[in-house]
């Protein structure tokens, strides 16, 4: 990133017009620049991020690639390739999320532990729970909701990506960064999503401590005392799940930054709780939070 001259910044553009001229939102537009490194902007004397024609041509061919099917990260690699002029790279073997769904469906462990070490090899981390896991959960949901799926195979499925993913988790909570207290609120027993945050987060830097499901408001409040943490954030998927616990939750909030997240959480709930909404996916919502703590 360079910084330029007043007078080098007429035809760049800032990034709301970047946006409207794409057709791509901005939050999707920092997301791509930090992680894979498709926007190359210039600075202003006074610190605005500036973006030009390549930036542009690399945006547009990044979601060309994304309309083609492809990963995120698949995606912004042939756009930077196709950018400094370099024939794109064979591409590397296929990683078909179709063969963990169908791997879970019959029950087969080491084929659905197979098909997650491949995609976690191809992708990073947030692409893996963006946009295979989270998506398979939700559809996974939906067919059972129509009948499509046993309760035995929903089980089977939460749990053994559950088990993954929280072995993914060890040791979250060491290092040097901010301390956020995550916690189901009470009588919320799926706790895959905020399990999908906190790993999230803890790729911003974080440390993470981990109530898990259902947890009663004395055992947050009993945490909270002992970690003093820079964030608490509460986790709901059923409508009216922070209902019976606003007052207590307002308590939590005198003491430390509440945050709100999950399907049940909108922003009627945060002013009852005098909290913080944090909106969209687990891995959205994580950004989130990581900016207001650290703002670009």
């Amino acid at each position: 990133m360079t910084d330029l001259p007043a007078a080098a910044d007429d035809k760049l553009l800032r990034i709301g017009e970047l946006s409207r001229r794409v057709g791509v939102p901005v939050e999707s537009l920092r997301a791509w620049e930090r992680r894979y490194g498709l926007l190359d902007p210039s600075r202003t004397q006074g610190g605005f991020r500036l973006y030009g024609e390549d930036d542009v041509a690399r945006v547009l061919a990044m979601r060309a690639n994304l309309e083609r099917g492809l990963f995120a990260a698949e995606a912004a690699r042939l756009a930077l390739a196709d950018d400094v002029g370099d024939e794109p790279a064979a591409p590397g073997p296929v990683v078909d999320a179709d063969e963990l769904a169908a791997a879970l469906d019959r029950f087969d462990e080491a084929g659905a532990q197979r098909a997650l070490d491949s995609l976690l090899a191809a992708l990073t981390l947030d692409v893996v729970l963006r946009d295979v896991l989270l998506p398979y959960l939700h559809e996974l949901g939906e067919r059972w909701e129509r009948g499509e799926v046993s309760v035995a195979q929903e089980h089977f499925a939460s749990n053994l990506i559950r088990g993954r993913l929280m072995s993914l988790a060890r040791s979250w909570d060491r290092g040097m960064g901010p301390r956020a207290l995550l916690a189901c609120v009470e009588g919320e027993r799926h706790d895959l999503p905020l399990v999908c945050f906190g790993l999230a987060l803890r790729g911003h830097g974080w440390r993470i401590s981990y109530l898990g499901a259902d947890t009663p408001i004395a055992s947050l409040a009993e945490a909270l005392r002992t970690l003093a943490p820079d964030a608490v954030v509460v986790s709901g998927t059923v409508r009216g799940a922070f209902g019976a616990t606003a007052t207590k939750l307002r308590k939590i909030a005198l003491d430390a930054p509440l945050f709100v997240a999950g399907a049940a959480a909108d922003e009627a709930v945060a002013r009852r709780v005098r909290g913080t909404l944090l909106s969209g996916d687990p891995v959205v919502a994580a950004e989130t939070l990581a900016r207001v703590r650290h703002p670009q």
